[in-house]
């Protein structure tokens, strides 16, 4: 796995370089060696967020954690990673660097159904509604007049389907899609 790591308001020091290497690098049995993994890590007050990103195959794992200690969080992510991998393990394995759960399945060196594998999707709610050209900046004022956490719109720019949401930072993001 090569490593890509971004310092936000901090300076990214040789121990957190490293300690980054020594946690994350358990996850290489999952990915190819050639596998990038964003890392970056941020100062919020008094919290210290680490945020991974994990682009592979077509698929991205993403996962975020924050505490008031930088090495805490790095260790937390892992966690959460690893977990998110055990819980999609079935629908991943094709996915995933080959026999990357062989000798997970013998022992993975967690306590027994400290996890369920997540084997179907629950969809409880269709909704349909009529999609209206507009632009961004109509569609960010549809959304907080909703009061909805995201937005899909067409947009009248691009004539395709995005997706406006707000970020935890207050700020908004957009999602468009690639071809």
């Amino acid at each position: 796995m090569r490593f890509i790591i971004t310092g936000r308001k901090l300076d990214v020091t040789d121990g957190l370089r490293d300690r980054i290497h020594k946690k994350l690098g358990k996850l290489d049995k999952f990915f190819d060696a050639d596998t990038e993994v964003h890392v970056t890590l941020e100062v919020e007050k008094d919290r210290q967020i680490v945020e991974v990103t994990i682009p592979f195959n077509g698929m991205i794992l993403r996962a975020e954690e924050a505490n008031s200690d930088m090495y805490a969080s790095i260790d937390k992510i892992v966690d959460t990673l690893e977990r998110q991998i055990r819980k999609n393990k079935t629908r991943l394995a094709k996915k995933l660097k080959e026999n990357a759960f062989v000798v997970e399945t013998v022992n993975d060196g967690l306590p027994p159904n400290d996890f369920e594998e997540e084997t179907e999707f629950n969809i409880v709610k269709t909704k349909r509604f009529a999609i209206k050209p507009m632009d961004i900046e109509e569609a960010i004022l549809q959304m907080n007049l909703l009061g909805h956490q995201f937005f899909v719109f067409s947009n009248a720019d691009t004539e395709e389907v995005n997706v406006v949401y707000r970020r935890k930072d207050g700020n908004y993001g957009l999602i468009e899609p690639e071809f």
